[in-house]
């Protein structure tokens, strides 16, 4: 618990200072916020976007697996007889966190493409009015899919998880990590998207994407919750829409 709260807290810690730097930058027209909004990127932009992204996922979505992650060690533990437990548990978690790491090589893409294309601000966020309400009510559709409800099922079970998908080993713990972070994007990546429609570095909106992500799985209601926020989304989506037009 104590690490994984310290991962957080370092991921936390790096976003702050991220939109601090930004705030300065954009005070003065001439720092990274500026920069980053370029439409030719360098190298090192790439490479800053892509840790920037496998940073804020680190943040918000280590809080919402902490049960699962907590669960995998305590049964590892009980059954280990090799003493690696802590390779396990390390090789569990790393494995959930490569999964996200790939979603965020994927979004630092995307976020390329969206730029050069002029539909973000340099601010990172939504630059036009159809585009940001297209993103609600795909974000608003998906929530209320037989997929998403397969993959939550799986985020919001760790014991019924842990028993079906048990892999013995380093090696298997690492698959087992892996496999829960692929529904775990399954399940959120839809959410994810709409860090472009308020903003990637804007914290609020990211603290309230990573809530509604812990409460989706952890709440005895969190299905429901996820298909009431379903329809909002898209109503505010198709509001977006309408004002654009």
């Amino acid at each position: 618990m104590a690490c994984l709260a310290a991962l957080v807290f370092i991921a936390w810690s790096y976003l702050v200072w991220m939109v601090l730097e930004m705030g300065m930058a954009t005070a003065d027209m001439s720092g990274m916020a500026m920069e980053i909004g370029f439409r030719n990127w360098s190298l090192t932009d790439f490479v800053a976007m892509f840790l920037m992204w496998s940073i804020m996922m680190v943040g918000m979505m280590v809080p919402s697996a902490s049960p699962m992650i907590l669960l995998f060690a305590r049964v590892y533990r009980h059954h280990d007889k090799t003493g690696e437990a802590f390779k396990a548990i390390s090789a569990f978690t790393g494995g959930y966190l490569a999964v996200w790491a790939g979603f965020s090589l994927i979004a630092t893409l995307l976020q390329l493409g969206l730029e050069s294309m002029a539909l973000l601000s340099p601010m990172m966020i939504s630059a036009n009015g159809f585009f940001g309400g297209a993103l609600l009510v795909i974000a608003g559709v998906y929530q209320m899919t037989s997929f998403k409800d397969a993959c939550l099922d799986q985020c919001r079970s760790p014991i019924s998880y842990v028993t079906s998908h048990w892999r013995p080993g380093v090696k298997g713990a690492f698959n087992m990590g892996f496999r829960h972070g692929a529904f775990c994007v399954g399940c959120c990546w839809a959410l994810m998207a709409l860090l472009f429609v308020g903003g990637v570095m804007n914290l609020i909106w990211i603290a309230l994407l990573a809530g509604f992500v812990l409460l989706e799985k952890i709440w005895v209601h969190g299905r429901l919750t996820s298909r009431i926020a379903g329809v909002c989304l898209v109503v505010a989506g198709t509001a977006f829409i309408f004002q654009t037009l």
